[in-house]
């Protein structure tokens, strides 16, 4: 198997699964629960929240644990709404966020809330004129990843929290870094809110945090748990433990990570930029794991269809829907409709991408014919 999806998810490292093994057998006991047991889990908990907090130079009472990305942002989007609606009911996002958000942004219009879309510019920056003009005295939230998921566009937090700050110092800054972290450094106090998720950087499924800055305010989606305010974390302690090892493991060595999918990433782009109809989607502010490209006449998700039958593994828009990350950068309907994403590892290796290379001409010629 040739697998080149690695933004969409990624495989469990050995030392994370050992970890969720040994946590599961050896830590049986409640982190609520007063007895011995109990308090052997609760230890075992604040030490991996401790050495997370570390990890970002952030508080331990910051990191808020959740199912994944998605809860996080639910958690911060509609928390911040939820506190501070007698303040205003603005919130302002990008173009360029992953479709789970803009559902989110669907509930909050659909109870009083008013959704801005800021502008970004050719390069897939937030247009910084757009975003200062867009902020008001009722704007309660400004969100933007960091990383766009399609095209790997690297967003300047800290220069968008100053021109957030400056327009309105009430305003919170909300970052979805699902795409970030594991890729590139992030400072966690360039934001105010920040979305982790376990998966996307060879942790369990199912578990990722929230940071959130000690000064903001936001509302719990949940109730009834008297020790953790914003969400029970009782069962999973083995999840947490093992999303700690895995990302003290991913954000080591990113330099040196970078440097080789860099290379993958050039060859991959010398090569299908001469074949015929193809037309590469980054930018030079795209980090290299993620590459977009479209293949004009030629349908993304046949070609994906045809790339899985030989065991290599890309993923697609659906038949003729519009990639809106493509289309926000370029305004191009035909190459937003037929985009394929490649996303690329330090597990990559360069037979596999040779491998790729030679089957992807092949079929595509096929294709196009």
């Amino acid at each position: 198997m040739i697998y080149l999806d690695y933004s969409e998810t990624t495989p469990v490292s050995m030392d994370a699964l050992d970890t969720y093994s040994k946590v599961s057998k050896e830590y049986i006991g409640s982190i609520y629960a007063s007895n011995l047991i109990g308090q052997k889990a609760q230890n075992l908990y604040e030490k991996a929240t401790q050495e997370i907090a570390e990890m970002f130079n952030v508080m331990e009472d910051e990191i808020i644990y959740t199912s994944g990305g998605s809860e996080a942002n639910n958690m911060a989007i509609i928390g911040v709404a939820l506190a501070n609606h007698k303040k205003g009911k603005h919130i302002i996002v990008s173009k360029l966020e992953t479709p789970s958000l803009y559902e989110i942004c669907k509930y909050l219009e659909s109870i009083g809330f008013e959704i801005s879309y800021v502008n970004n510019d050719s390069d897939g920056l937030i247009s910084f004129d757009d975003l200062r003009n867009m902020i008001r005295e009722d704007t309660i939230l400004v969100s933007i990843s960091a990383v766009n998921y399609q095209t790997g566009v690297r967003q300047p937090l800290k220069m968008l929290r100053q021109i957030i700050k400056k327009e309105n110092p009430n305003t919170v800054f909300h970052s979805d870094l699902t795409q970030a972290i594991g890729k590139t450094q992030i400072n966690f106090h360039d934001i105010d809110l920040g979305s982790i998720s376990s998966h996307k950087f060879y942790g369990p499924k199912g578990v990722g945090f929230l940071y959130k800055n000690n000064t903001i305010k936001i509302a719990p989606l949940l109730y009834g748990n008297k020790f953790y305010k914003y969400k029970p974390v009782g069962g999973a302690l083995p999840l947490i433990v093992s999303m700690k090892d895995a990302l003290k493991s991913a954000i080591k060595d990113l330099d040196k990570k970078e440097h080789y999918i860099v290379l993958l990433n050039e060859r991959i782009t010398s090569k299908l930029s001469k074949l015929e109809g193809i037309k590469i989607n980054k930018t030079k502010y795209s980090l290299p794991h993620i590459l977009n490209i479209s293949l004009g006449k030629v349908s993304a998700y046949e070609m994906m269809q045809k790339l899985g039958e030989k065991n290599i593994f890309v993923s697609s828009n659906s038949s003729n829907e519009i990639n809106q990350s493509v289309m926000a950068l370029y305004n191009d309907k035909e190459r937003s409709s037929s985009c394929l994403r490649i996303s690329l590892s330090h597990l990559t290796t360069v037979l596999e991408i040779n491998r790729f290379l030679e089957i992807f001409e092949v079929e595509y010629k096929k294709l196009s014919s």
